[in-house]
């Protein structure tokens, strides 16, 4: 079978995404980067091709990652392949550890030393970067994005579009009370998260407050 998959963005996702996917696909599938700023170049020894070049390719298996870190853009992306029958690859680290009855949307990107413990349901497009952890019963919504090191223990809810930075806390919750993140809320990095988040707001510090501007 002709196989091609392209990593949507040549960017730094992009580019810790290919080795992940050299080393999941093989030999048997041809690997490029599509980015149309970066297209007719190549990066760490991969083509870059604009959008327009990949659709045009033949290919029998035809597949794209989404390697943006923009949620909104990467939302975007994602219809892009469903309107030009784009399979949306996942794209996972070898050594990620993934238990019991653990559901994941379309399109994730799982970078290596990644654990999801277990009855958990993630959505689309989900970015879980080195070291992140997800426990149990835990509830995360479409193109969800969690930078290095992200502990969410058990019983924590993540809207669609939240973005959980750099080594940042999220308390457990209960069945009866789990804590929320709401959509499109941040939480800043290294921030320690004990109270409900709520939509589109910015936390930061430990424990986490609303973000004050200068």
């Amino acid at each position: 079978m002709n196989a091609l998959l392209a990593i949507y963005g040549a960017g730094g996702c992009g580019r810790g995404i290919m080795p992940l996917a050299r080393e999941q696909f093989g030999a048997a599938t041809k690997l490029v980067f599509v980015d149309d700023a970066l297209a007719g170049g190549s990066v760490n020894g991969h083509p870059v091709w604009s959008w327009s070049r990949f659709l045009e390719e033949p290919a029998d298996n035809k597949s794209a990652a989404l390697a943006v870190a923009d949620s909104a853009l990467r939302e975007q992306l994602y219809q892009r392949c469903v309107d030009h029958s784009v399979a949306v690859a996942e794209v996972r680290a070898s050594n990620c550890v993934q238990m019991d009855d653990v559901e994941i949307g379309a399109g994730a990107l799982i970078s290596p030393f990644v654990t999801f413990t277990s009855n958990i349901r993630i959505g689309r497009g989900f970015h879980a970067n080195l070291y992140s952890y997800v426990e149990h019963d835990c509830r995360i919504g479409d193109f969800v994005t969690f930078a290095p090191a992200v502990r969410c223990n058990g019983n924590v809810h993540v809207g669609s579009h939240a973005y959980v930075g750099t080594g940042a806390l999220l308390r457990q919750g209960t069945r009866e009370k789990p804590l929320v993140i709401g959509e499109h809320a941040v939480v800043g990095m290294g921030a320690v998260v004990t109270k409900d988040v709520p939509p589109g707001a910015v936390v930061v510090g430990n424990p986490a407050r609303p973000m004050v501007a200068d």
